[in-house]
């Protein structure tokens, strides 16, 4: 196979119909040179069903696998690249508001020698006005603290070449972020720009807990910025502390401070209390992170396989 196309399967029972269809299209796109490798995330509806019996009645090459439990997109999206066999990789969103005219993009561009790595970038989106505002956050707060080249848009997809896939799937940390490393790994970088689609079926399950713990995640794993944003309030904090202890010290010189010890307690127990809950919540979380890291637990388990190659595969 030359290209192949790893899609992770979550809650999206609704459009596999309009999903197969597409890949069909795809599939006579590039020569019918293509596989599909379906990662079924511990989805609790029918999509591992559905996809079941609509591999055994298509003729492009397709792979199914299901993960024993729900460990999410990205590590979906790693036992995909893992098990793929082709030269070029792409990633397509089952839900199809990324168009599969993207993808194929992608495998020009890879095919061409272009780029390593292409990376799809929104130069719009069809979401509801809620979503729009919280992603245009999200993804500001991405490129300010963790990667300041990440496009405005943000990025869902992309598609790389063997060697890029090779390096990433390297990769064992737990709580990290697949676009974060994309990033930090370098290699030749292009940008594809797209228009997100409107969601036809279903609900997203990108919720706004997942989008708090993949940006905390993010954060951790690919930046000191908390460290070092704590060493610089720790340092105002002491000539604050300093300059206020001074006050103080003339106030009871001169008599304006009544209770003794009240003001003086009172500052100390503000200013150095809360440091200390915020440092130490900092450094556990380091600690934490490092923990899971040392465990070396697999970031993914592969349940069930199904394969229905070509004859010629």
């Amino acid at each position: 196979m030359k290209y192949s196309v790893i899609i992770p399967v979550y809650k999206n029972e609704g459009s596999i119909g309009r999903l197969i269809d597409v890949l069909k299209t795809m599939n006579k796109s590039l020569g019918d040179d293509m596989e599909v490798v379906f990662v079924v995330d511990g989805s609790p509806d029918k999509s591992f069903e559905l996809l079941k019996n609509a591999i055994g009645q298509i003729t492009i090459s397709a792979q199914l696998l299901a993960h024993s439990r729900n460990f999410g997109s990205f590590a979906a999206i790693r036992t995909g690249l893992i098990a793929a066999r082709g030269e070029y990789f792409g990633i397509m969103t089952a839900d199809l508001q990324e168009p599969a005219e993207l993808l194929v993009s992608f495998f020009k561009c890879l095919a061409d020698n272009e780029c390593d790595v292409a990376i799809g970038t929104r130069l719009g989106r069809q979401d509801p006005i809620l979503a729009r505002i919280s992603s245009t956050v999200f993804w500001g707060i991405y490129r300010c603290f963790v990667v300041p080249e990440m496009p405005e848009g943000g990025v869902d997809v992309f598609g790389c070449n063997l060697q890029f896939r090779d390096q990433l799937v390297q990769f064992e940390e737990s709580r990290s972020s697949l676009i974060a490393l994309i990033f930090w790994l370098g290699f030749r970088r292009k940008l594809v720009g797209y228009e997100r689609q409107v969601r036809e079926e279903g609900v997203s399950a990108w919720t706004l807990n997942k989008k708090i713990d993949y940006m905390m995640d993010s954060i951790f794993a690919f930046t000191d910025y908390p460290i070092r944003l704590l060493l610089k309030v720790g340092t105002v904090g002491s000539i604050l502390a300093v300059s206020i202890a001074m006050l103080v010290l003339i106030a009871k010189l001169t008599g304006a401070i009544v209770v003794p010890g009240y003001a003086a307690t009172l500052l100390i127990v503000l200013i150095f209390g809360t440091s200390n809950l915020l440092g130490i919540g900092l450094v556990g979380t380091y600690a934490w992170r490092s923990y899971e890291n040392s465990k070396k637990r697999p970031l993914s388990v592969v349940a069930t396989k199904v394969k229905n190659y070509n004859e010629n595969d």
